[in-house]
């Protein structure tokens, strides 16, 4: 399954559509402006939150945190110990761990759960500017959650870029 992820996520307060491979809008990033920390929700297309995203106050590194229905969901930060600047971590509430490596501010980047393939995301198969993709490999994946981490990862790449 793939969905397209208009570029523009770090634009607090910031409203955008995430569409499936038809052209159809699948996920709503509802930018949450003036808040104390990066915040943002990603909503089904009938305005049902399926997860929150929000930075970890008082965090030694920069930390992004998933929340379902009030229930915590992962934690994402950089790998603390890796040769690779761009490798993160994903700890799951239930104790499994997700990899993300890859050049995440080129947008080209893997997710991996104990070295299996969920999600790719990349620019390479897009025409279109500001754009890249997220192709969700297993079936059994859950997208929503595939996405935030991106969205996540993509965030923290970002500001580590601009320290």
């Amino acid at each position: 399954m793939r969905f397209l992820v208009y570029d523009r996520l770090l634009g607090f307060g910031d409203d955008y559509w995430i569409e499936d491979d038809r052209g159809s809008k699948v996920f709503l990033v509802d930018g949450k402006a003036l808040r104390l920390r990066d915040t943002w929700e990603l909503k089904d297309p009938h305005g049902r939150v399926l997860v929150d995203i929000h930075q970890k106050m008082l965090a030694l590194r920069d930390t992004m945190v998933l929340q379902r229905g009030g229930e915590p969901l992962a934690t994402i930060r950089r790998k603390r110990l890796s040769l690779l600047r761009n490798h993160y971590r994903v700890s799951l509430a239930d104790g499994n761990e997700l990899d993300v490596s890859g050049k995440i501010l080129d947008r080209e980047f893997a997710v991996e759960y104990d070295g299996e393939l969920l999600a790719v995301i990349s620019r390479r198969w897009l025409t279109l500017r500001d754009t890249y993709g997220v192709d969700v490999v297993r079936e059994d994946a859950d997208p929503a959650l595939l996405i935030a981490v991106a969205v996540c990862v993509i965030h923290l790449a970002e500001k580590e870029r601009e320290d």
